[in-house]
């Protein structure tokens, strides 16, 4: 690390007081935009010369008066370029991006808003060992693996191994110098196959600036052409709340990131500063994977269309009326800052940062790879963990990884990161009875459980219909989450499971995580060619839906009843819930951990008659599960011979349909009523791979099961229609090509339906403050979806009783 070195804007040698900048006035610009002569009015500016090659990175601190806000941007001094920048909703702000030895910096603070007159700059300049760092494009190549002693030789390199190998070869991905000699002193032969894997990665970025260079404008709500920054997303956000007053409040969650970023989000409803009106919330969550570029874009762009629907008047107008929408359009601050920023690379390597997925926790990476910044380190893109798999929902279990090097891997415990933490705050003190959660893609639009043991809720034909109504928007497959692969810890697992909040994971898009922004972001939202929703209304009209939803009251729950002007009614409901039993990466298996959620939600009374919309006061975790009533028996299993011979390996199904197939019969009524079949296949090295695909009469894949790391697949299908059926068994790796470890039989077992099981109810606990802050009435209220309860005049219950009632 090299001391911060500045010179004063005349040139003059720096002294500490030139850490602090000072701006007599305030000036709403964005800091980014471009260079600004030195005295320019609400700026102050230093120049520095980086003494290495390596990563820069400027931040701004306030100092005594915390209320200000200033933003920081640094400017390449010969070009005017953009090098680096922040503008979150404060006077905190962490600017960081690549320099080069000798380059002449111009870091230049504005102040946005706020009294505070100065604030602190602190610059660090990170030099780096650039023999961990690509020099040449990334390559596959094969590298020759004829006797067991060989591939055990190439696994010890620690290199990156495709799962395309064969008997005599196994293909690896050659990212950097430092790969390069691991290879060449190995001994090992090898060829490439495909010399530069960045290559559509960067024609990507090449045809969007194309397009942002031609295109004024786009049929996007904010006629945006281009991927935006971290940076523009917070200077955004400020800037529809300074422009919509009493419409759009921009806010910052409770915590900071591993690298110390605000999080912000926008709030948007009439009279947007009395969030304890008790109107329906409807929350919207983008990028908790980095590299998902075009989550955020559809968040902020959502942000964008309510306001303009509310001032063209119409159906929006009415929505946002009648409701309050809450937007996160980076939920993971830090990984995305690293992903945007990086040079296009695509190779999914291990210093492709553009492709992180993960956060930036360091803390449960071996001790060799702690060192370094998150931008730069030995580990890579690999450190951190995938907030995605973080919180509480059967988090432990299936579908996340144990590991912290794979992008699953799940944390060292239920909400151990600041991010998932941020979004369990939200969804824990507001009603927040509808929940989109973005991510790329695959084209769909996934609902609980994700893991299939679980069953589905009570909710199932209304949350099914929900879903399958926002999915002809939008093109995209409507289905519950395990369909696509069991999937622990994810966010609407949590929030749905633990406050009856309808939550959604819309997948967007099918060609990539950020493909180019004209197809990936406008196309998908705006619904045109080549989207799949071209012409069907695309996201923009499924947000629609989803909101449409969040202001019906049959779709949630409703408390009436009166209360005097300036009384305070709060609900409260605190509980634990058990995660799934928590796998090891020994293989062992651990009890559940019991997690206490709290959650509560405010009504600020106006005087006289209230309707305060919530949701169910029982959660649907132990409200029970959907089923039927068995009608016959089941079908009896049956085993199935593994078929002679072994099909060769296969990473490209069904483009390549090289497999074995197994057809088998499912009956149905008078004889028998199959609840669901589970097809089954085992074999005995995890590094081994088999992927399974089960297809009706017609060739459909009705179920699916294709996951990695594990000795087992086990496909499910409920309620299965009566018909012939093909299990396809793919070959996608094995553990020793010159061994094929193969799957034994494959078991088909069948089960009959299970019928509606119903749990307890579980009530709010619903009290009343005086404007003195004194409890003045305390009642317990059980609500259902769809119900309306008058609670009556519960501040005027006696105090007395909330005493008895804490005994």
């Amino acid at each position: 690390m090299v001391a911060l070195g500045l010179v004063a804007a005349a040139g003059t040698p720096a002294t500490a007081a030139d850490n602090v900048l000072r701006a007599d006035a305030a000036v709403t610009r964005a800091c980014h935009d471009k260079l600004l002569p030195a005295g320019t009015r609400g700026t102050d500016r230093r120049e520095l010369t980086s003494g290495v090659d390596g990563l820069l990175q400027a931040r701004l601190t306030p100092i005594g008066d915390t209320s200000g806000d200033w933003d920081l941007a640094v400017f390449d001094q010969k070009t005017g370029a953009v090098v680096a920048a922040s503008a979150g909703l404060h006077a905190t702000e962490l600017a960081e991006s690549f320099v080069t030895k000798g380059q002449q910096l111009v870091v230049q603070g504005c102040r946005y808003a706020g009294p505070a007159k100065t604030t602190r700059l602190g610059v660090d300049f990170l030099a780096l060992d650039k023999t961990g760092q690509p020099t040449k494009p990334a390559q596959v190549v094969r590298v020759q693996t004829p006797t067991r002693q060989d591939k055990d030789r190439l696994l010890g390199l620690d290199l990156d191994l495709t799962e395309k190998g064969d008997a005599t070869s196994v293909d690896v991905v050659i990212a950097t110098d430092a790969d390069r000699a691991k290879l060449a002193g190995s001994g090992l032969r090898s060829s490439v196959v495909e010399a530069d894997l960045s290559g559509q990665s960067i024609a990507n970025a090449k045809q969007d600036r194309a397009f942002a260079a031609t295109a004024t404008s786009s049929a996007l709500p904010s006629g945006r052409t281009s991927y935006r920054h971290l940076y523009e997303y917070d200077y955004e956000l400020k800037e529809l709340a300074r422009a919509n007053p009493g419409l759009v409040k921009a806010f910052t969650l409770p915590e900071v990131t591993w690298e110390g970023r605000e999080v912000n989000g926008i709030e948007i409803a009439t009279d947007v500063d009395n969030t304890a009106d008790g109107k329906a919330v409807n929350l919207t969550l983008g990028v908790h994977h980095a590299r998902e570029w075009p989550s955020g874009e559809h968040a902020i762009e959502w942000a964008y269309e309510l306001v303009k629907g509310y001032r063209a008047g119409g159906e929006i107008r009415s929505l946002v009326g009648k409701t309050r929408n809450i937007i996160v359009p980076v939920v993971n601050a830090d990984g995305f800052s690293i992903s945007r920023e990086a040079e296009p690379k695509g190779d999914f390597s291990r210093f492709d940062y553009e492709m992180k997925r993960k956060n930036c926790n360091v803390n449960d990476s071996p001790a060799q790879y702690r060192t370094g910044v998150c931008k730069a380190n030995p580990a890579g893109g690999s450190r951190g963990t995938d907030p995605n798999r973080n919180y509480a929902g059967f988090w432990g279990g299936n579908g996340a990884s144990t590991l912290w090097n794979v992008d699953t891997y799940r944390g060292s415990a239920p909400f151990s990161e600041p991010e998932t933490r941020n979004v369990r705050s939200l969804v824990s003190t507001r009603q927040i009875t509808n929940l989109i959660t973005l991510h790329t893609y695959s084209g769909l639009v996934l609902r609980v459980p994700g893991v299939a043991d679980v069953r589905p809720p009570l909710d199932e034909p209304t949350y099914q219909a929900l879903g399958d109504k926002m999915a002809s928007r939008n093109g995209y497959k409507s289905e519950p989450s395990w369909m696509l692969y069991d999937t622990t810890g994810s966010t609407e697992d949590w929030s749905y499971w633990a406050t009856g909040g309808y939550g959604f994971t819309f997948e967007i898009g099918t060609v990539g995580f950020h493909p180019p922004y004209e197809a990936g972001v406008i196309a998908e939202y705006a619904g045109l060619a080549p989207a799949t929703g071209a012409g069907k209304g695309g996201n923009r009209q499924a947000f629609i839906d989803m909101l449409s939803n969040a202001a019906d009251p049959a779709a949630h729950s409703t408390l009436i009843g009166s209360a005097p002007k300036g009384y305070q009614l709060q609900l409260r409901k605190s509980f634990q819930t058990p995660t799934s039993p928590v796998q090891q990466s020994d293989g062992t298996t651990l009890p559940p951990i019991y997690v206490t959620d709290t959650i509560t939600s405010k009504l600020a009374a106006t005087g006289g008659r209230f309707s305060w919309s919530v949701n169910p006061s029982t959660r649907p975790y132990i409200a029970g599960r959907y089923g039927r009533a068995p009608r016959g028996p089941a079908q009896a299993n049956v085993v199935l011979p593994n078929p002679a011979g072994v099909p060769a390996i296969n990473t490209n199904w069904p483009v390549d349909t090289t497999a074995e197939r197994v057809p088998f019969h499912v009956d149905g009524m008078p004889k028998v009523d199959n609840g669901r079949f589970t097809v089954s296949i085992a074999w005995t090295n995890p590094a081994t791979d088999w992927d399974m695909y089960i297809l009706d009469s017609t060739g459909a894949i009705v179920t699916q099961s294709a996951s990695g790391g594990t000795t087992s697949e086990r496909a499910v299908l409920f309620d299965p229609p009566p018909g012939d059926y093909t299990a396809v068994l793919v070959n996608y790796a094995q553990a020793d090509p010159t061994k094929t470890d193969d799957y034994a039989n494959v078991s088909v077992d069948f089960a009959s339906p299970l019928p509606t099981t119903l749990g307890p109810k579980e009530p709010y606990q619903l009290t009343c403050t005086d404007k003195k802050g004194r409890l003045v009435g305390l009642t317990d209220v059980y609500v259902d979806r769809a119900q309306t309860v008058d609670v009556g005049d519960v501040c005027t219950r006696s105090a007395r009783l909330a005493k008895e009632h804490r005994r």
